[in-house]
C-alpha cells in the first residue's frame, strides 16, 4: 500500500511548515531580561561568555597575564642582580623556607649554611647551621640595578637577611642565584615568542592571503615553496640559519636575528590555513559587491575577508607561541641561539648539558619548569579560544 502523500496538482501551492501567523510582539516584550541580554549580545560578548566556561583556559590566561606583567618588573621581583656572584656559595643547593624555630613562630626564614669540600670527589657539601636564623625581608633594599637599563634602583620584593643568603633555587657554577636568573630570563624567552609570532603572522597572512585570493600561478609557486620548507628537517634548517649570523653581532642584533629565524620557520602552516579560508570566502556575495564597487584586492582581504576568521587566527597564535619559545630554547641549548650576556631559559639550560652536572647539581634543571608551565598554559588558552571562536556551537 502506498502511504506517500499524493503530489499537488499543477499550479497548486506547495506544502510548507513555516508559520503564517502574524508576528506576536507581546511574546518578544514578555522575554525576561536574561533572555533579552543573550539575544542582543554581540559576537565578542558571546565569545567571552563561552570562554569563561572553560575554567582551565581562564586560569591559564590569568597565569600568563601574571607572567607577562612580571617581566615588566623582573628587576624588582628578583632577589639578586642578574650578575651578582656569591663566590663562597658555588653550586649551593636550594634552601628551604621555615616558619618555626625551636617551636616558636619566627616568620619566613632560612638557616645559614656552612660549606665543606670533599677532597675525594671535589664536591662542595653544604649543611645548615641550626643556630643561624636568617629572616627573609620583604620590600627591602638589596642589590642595585638599572630598571630596563635606564633607571637606577635597589628595591626588591624579597631580600636575604643582612649579611645572609637566600638561594631558593640554588646557585650555579659562578655562585649566581638561579631563581633570579630564571626571572630575568623570562623577559627574553616570553617576548621572543610574541615578536616571532608577529613576524610569522605578517608573512603568513600576506602570502597566504594573496595565494588564496588570487590563485593561479602565484598560488602554485607559494604552495611549492611551503612544501619544500616543510620537508626540510627543523634542526638542520636551524643550524643553517643560525650559522648565517656573524659572531661579531651585538646581543640585540642576535635577539632580532633569532626572532626572524623563528618567524621564517613558522609562517608556512599559517599561510596554508589563511589560503584555505580565503579560497572559500572569496566566492561570497559581499566579496563580489566589494569588487564591483572598485575596492582593491588588499582592501578586500584586509577589511572583508580576514576579519571573518580573525578569531581562528587568535587561537592559532596562542598555540604557535609555545613553538617559538621551544625553538629559542632549543637553539640556545644547542649553542646556536642567544649568547651571553643575554639571559634566557634556553641559555640557563646550557648549564645542565653535562650528565655529571645533572647528577650532582639537579637544581640547574629548574629552568625547564617554567618552560613546561608556559607551554601548557598557552595550549590550554588556545584550546579555550578555539572553542569560543564559534559561540553558536
Amino acid at each position: 500500500m502506498n502511504t506517500q502523500s499524493p503530489l499537488p496538482a499543477p499550479g497548486a501551492p506547495l506544502q510548507h511548515y513555516v508559520s503564517i501567523a502574524p508576528f506576536d510582539l507581546q511574546s518578544v516584550e514578555a522575554m525576561t531580561a536574561e533572555q533579552s541580554k543573550v539575544f542582543q549580545a554581540s559576537q565578542l560578548r558571546l565569545m567571552w561568555w563561552k570562554f569563561r566556561r572553560h575554567r582551565l583556559a581562564v586560569v591559564s590566561g590569568i597565569f600568563l597575564a601574571a607572567l607577562y606583567f612580571g617581566i615588566l618588573i623582573c628587576e624588582f621581583l628578583a632577589p639578586y642582580n642578574l650578575h651578582t656572584r656569591n663566590m663562597d656559595y658555588i653550586y649551593s643547593p636550594p634552601q628551604r623556607v621555615h616558619l618555626f624555630h625551636n617551636g616558636k613562630l619566627v616568620g619566613p626564614f632560612v638557616y645559614g649554611r656552612q660549606m665543606t669540600l670533599d677532597m675525594d670527589t671535589l664536591k662542595r657539601n653544604y649543611t645548615d647551621k641550626q643556630d643561624d636564623v636568617q629572616r627573609i625581608r620583604f620590600f627591602c633594599k638589596g642589590d642595585s640595578y638599572r630598571f630596563w637599563g635606564l633607571i637606577e634602583g635597589d628595591r626588591h620584593l624579597v631580600c636575604p637577611a643582612e649579611n645572609g643568603q637566600l638561594f631558593l633555587a640554588g646557585t650555579d657554577r659562578l655562585g649566581r642565584d638561579v631563581l633570579s636568573r630564571i626571572i630575568y630570563g623570562a623577559r627574553i624567552s616570553l617576548t621572543i615568542g610574541l615578536v616571532g609570532i608577529a613576524f610569522s603572522f605578517l608573512l603568513g597572512i600576506v602570502i597566504g592571503g594573496l595565494a588564496g585570493y588570487h590563485g593561479g600561478i602565484f598560488d602554485l609557486i607559494v604552495q611549492r615553496i611551503i612544501e619544500v620548507l616543510q620537508s626540510i628537517p627543523s634542526i638542520p634548517l636551524w643550524l643553517a640559519l643560525a650559522a648565517i649570523m656573524p659572531i661579531t653581532w651585538s646581543p640585540i642584533l642576535i635577539y632580532f636575528g633569532i626572532t626572524v629565524i623563528l618567524g621564517l620557520l613558522h609562517w608556512t602552516g599559517l599561510a596554508r590555513a589563511v589560503r584555505s579560508k580565503l579560497l572559500a570566502l572569496r566566492e561570497e556575495d559581499y566579496v563580489l559587491a566589494a569588487q564591483l564597487m572598485g575596492a582593491s584586492s588588499s582592501r578586500i582581504i584586509r577589511r572583508h575577508l580576514i576579519p571573518g576568521f580573525m578569531s581562528h587566527l587568535i587561537a592559532t597564535a596562542t598555540i604557535s607561541i609555545p613553538g617559538m619559545i621551544l625553538g629559542e630554547t632549543a637553539l640556545s641549548f644547542l649553542g646556536l641561539g642567544l649568547r651571553a650576556p643575554i639571559t634566557s631559559w634556553g641559555i640557563l639550560l646550557t648549564e645542565a648539558r653535562s650528565v655529571s652536572v645533572i647528577a650532582f647539581y639537579p637544581w640547574l634543571l629548574l629552568p625547564i619548569l617554567p618552560v613546561i608551565l608556559v607551554i601548557l598554559a598557552f595550549n590550554f588558552l588556545g584550546d579555550g579560544l578555539r572553542d569560543a571562536a564559534d559561540p553558536y556551537k
